[in-house]
């Protein structure tokens, strides 16, 4: 089930975040966040009237989020968001993703969004592929931008147009 997210949803999330940020570089934080932190961010995008969706298992479960936050802060970009989705890492290529970008583009739409923009940490073909699945194209490259865990780190930028 895909639904916006509430409140007390701000701990299942920051324990699937904190995952990322300690075993990968998918993220380029470093600190764990805590639940507080979570919800703080949590608050700011829906206070910028964007979603944040949750998905949970059959058990009630949060398993998953995705949301969207200001592209830039200048009122010319107001049709423009940067997505993000996040899974718990058992439920990573079961069609998760899919489902939560289904619904946040669904959700977008009716805020009359136009331009959608995806950063990916390079290599993460998991992340390329679904980007792509929902037509966003590769509009740029940055090499070497972040350093985590001993390595230079490359960033890429998926840009795609919603219709309406």
């Amino acid at each position: 089930m895909i639904r916006s997210v509430f409140k007390e949803d701000a701990i299942s999330i920051a324990e699937i975040y904190n995952h990322y940020i300690s075993e990968t570089i998918i993220t380029f934080e470093t600190e764990a966040v805590s639940p507080e932190d979570m919800f703080d961010r949590i608050s700011k995008i829906q206070s910028d009237d964007l979603p944040w969706l949750v998905a949970e298992n059959d058990s009630g479960k949060v398993i998953g989020y995705a949301y969207a936050s200001k592209w830039r802060e200048r009122f010319a970009y107001r049709f423009s968001v940067e997505v993000t989705v996040y899974l718990s890492p058992s439920y990573s290529g079961k069609g998760v993703g899919t489902q939560l970008y289904e619904a946040l583009f669904s959700e977008l739409r009716l805020r009359s969004i136009h331009s959608v923009i995806g950063g990916i940490t390079l290599p993460n073909q998991a992340s390329v592929a679904l980007h792509e699945k929902f037509g966003l194209k590769k509009a740029a490259h940055f090499k070497e931008v972040g350093y985590k865990f001993n390595q230079w780190l490359d960033v890429g930028y998926w840009q795609g147009a919603l219709k309406a």
